[in-house]
């Protein structure tokens, strides 16, 4: 079966990783109660951040990138946990181990419309983080949305891989949260520092930097994801 694998034309990978794509965002989007329960969850985490400084605006300017960034991992672990609920649920990850699809194949394609979730729900929030926390956004948008795909990215990269191994145990609510977040805290740090620079100026010219950082971990993550997938998923 490997070796049918590896045979696969370019076309034909590509063709998979989109078919996935395709196929994750459909499912989430036909189940739009899993996305508004994420939405709210992410908004009332924000919420807490908000109440939990109280009136101190200068406070929650200043914190206001970390709080989008812990809102954005808290949410991901909800939207993570379904990556693969439906193929378990109904056995057919046994199907998508028979079929003649390289296994990096299923891991891009999973990744990739996580990626997409994650970032479209980052952008969802930023008017919400505006309102709360008295912070502007005004001219810089393709640089948060920038900043936002890199950095969801990097979540979910490890994210469907720990994803994959925390949905063959019983307890995957609480194992994928353990397995993730140590891993994530660099990139985290780098996501965190390059929105907060969009946010509050940036006149020493760090961006660059820390967006460096977030890319170096984000190569990693799904280089490492690529490899170590099939190893996962296979019986």
């Amino acid at each position: 079966m490997n070796r049918a694998r590896s045979s696969l034309a370019p076309l034909s990978f590509v063709t998979a990783v989109l078919g996935i794509i395709r196929k994750d965002l459909l499912l989430e989007w036909r189940g739009r109660a899993r996305v508004n329960a994420t939405l709210f969850f992410a908004l009332v985490t924000l919420l807490l951040f908000s109440f939990a400084a109280g009136p101190a605006q200068a406070i929650l300017a200043k914190n206001a990138a970390g709080y989008l960034w812990l809102a954005v991992l808290l949410a991901s672990t909800l939207s993570l946990n379904e990556a693969f609920r439906v193929e378990n649920e109904n056995e057919a990850i046994e199907g998508l181990r028979l079929l003649p699809v390289d296994a990096r194949a299923i891991f891009l394609g999973k990744a990739i419309a996580n990626t997409l979730l994650l970032a479209s729900l980052s952008l969802v929030l930023v008017p919400f983080v505006v309102a709360l926390y008295s912070v502007s956004v005004a001219g810089a948008w393709s640089t948060l949305c920038g900043i936002f795909l890199l950095g969801c990215a990097a979540i979910s990269a490890p994210g469907t891989l720990y994803a994959a191994i925390a949905n063959q145990a019983r307890a995957r609510d609480v194992l994928l949260p353990l397995l993730l977040f140590p891993i994530l805290v660099p990139a985290l740090v780098g996501a965190v520092r390059a929105t907060a620079l969009v946010l509050e100026g940036d006149p020493m010219g760090e961006m660059p930097s820390w967006v460096a950082l977030l890319a170096a971990f984000n190569l990693t993550y799904w280089a490492l994801g690529v490899v170590l997938f099939g190893r996962v998923v296979e019986p």
